[in-house]
């Protein structure tokens, strides 16, 4: 019996070593490709990006990927907003429209249901990077 779990053991291990160098490895160079590209895009930094998610509550609207919280559900899910053609329905999806729609979104609509709540464009960028690279 001790046998035939260490050669299932070692089947996993194999099949872990094999994901990682092949289709796994592609998924975590696109992974780095995708962040890569999003802060080219942005101007900001994703990994300083989920402070000031926190900071500032946008998860108490939105679902926002890889972001630790109960997800609100006031706003639309933020989940693949880069391959969204437009940012909160009224404005073209480009990194500084997504920037000028996070600082002040009545900008755009004054029939939003987003608030301005004081973000400034650093903070702003990095949120596009890291909704860009997610």
């Amino acid at each position: 019996m001790a046998s035939r779990a260490s050669s299932v053991g070692g089947a996993l291990a194999l099949v872990a070593a094999l994901f990682l160098a092949g289709v796994g490895g592609n998924y975590f160079r696109s992974e780095q490709k995708k962040s890569h590209h999003a802060i080219q895009m942005s101007g900001g930094e994703p990994t300083k990006a989920q402070s000031a998610i926190r900071q500032y509550g946008c998860a108490a609207c939105h679902d926002i990927p890889g972001v630790l919280s109960p997800g609100g559900l006031a706003g639309p899910s933020l989940s693949g907003l880069a391959d969204r053609l437009y940012v909160g329905g009224v404005v073209e999806n480009t990194p500084d429209n997504l920037v000028r729609w996070i600082i002040n979104p009545k900008q755009f609509t004054a029939m939003t249901a987003m608030p301005v709540t004081g973000i400034g464009e650093e903070e702003a960028r990095n949120i596009a990077a890291y909704l860009y690279a997610h």
